[in-house]
């Protein structure tokens, strides 16, 4: 009888959570995705050191110290108080390359599941830019009408405002 080895799910909001953005492009770094592919960060960053060539600088690239500081709270440091070692971080093109050198079932399940969450992240930023357009245009189309609606509705505030007279028995 053959095992089938279960492939690890992860839940869109936990990948979602650990892409940022530094240096304007949206990135995961190595001990998340060393975490989610299950290796050590010290595994993952040889395979990419074994295939350097496959990791251009618009695919993974070194944290600064200044970048790294920024982070400091969620690298572990030396007990000298500085870095082990510079955290790398992955663009999406990168992340999807480490396909190809971590060829373990939990690693291909995982690198599917990132994708589909940047391609989910890339359509919400799409439609959000879309709707935010059709507002601005409508705003612009139908500002007058809109003003004379906002005007009416400001004096009804204003009455709402005034001193309301009393209600019920009252004594002197």
């Amino acid at each position: 009888m053959s095992q089938k080895s279960e492939l690890v799910f992860v839940p869109i909001e936990i990948v979602q959570n650990q892409i940022l953005v530094i240096r304007g492009k949206k990135v995961m770094l190595d001990r998340d995705l060393a975490v989610l592919y299950g290796v050590e960060t010290k595994v993952l960053n040889q395979a990419v050191k074994r295939n350097r060539e496959r990791f251009p600088d618009d695919f993974m690239f070194q944290l600064s110290v200044i970048e790294a500081n920024g982070l400091r709270s969620q690298f572990v440091t030396s007990k000298k108080g500085g870095y082990t070692r510079l955290p790398f971080a992955f663009t999406e093109q990168g992340v999807a390359m480490l396909s190809s050198v971590l060829k373990s079932k939990q690693a291909i399940a995982v690198n599917i599941q990132i994708m589909r969450t940047f391609s989910k992240l890339r359509e919400m930023l799409n439609s959000h830019q879309e709707l935010r357009r059709k507002i601005e245009d409508l705003e612009k189309k139908y500002d007058g009408q809109f003003k004379i609606i906002f005007d009416v509705i400001n004096k009804f505030l204003e009455q709402d405002e005034l001193p309301k007279r009393t209600i019920g028995f009252q004594t002197d």
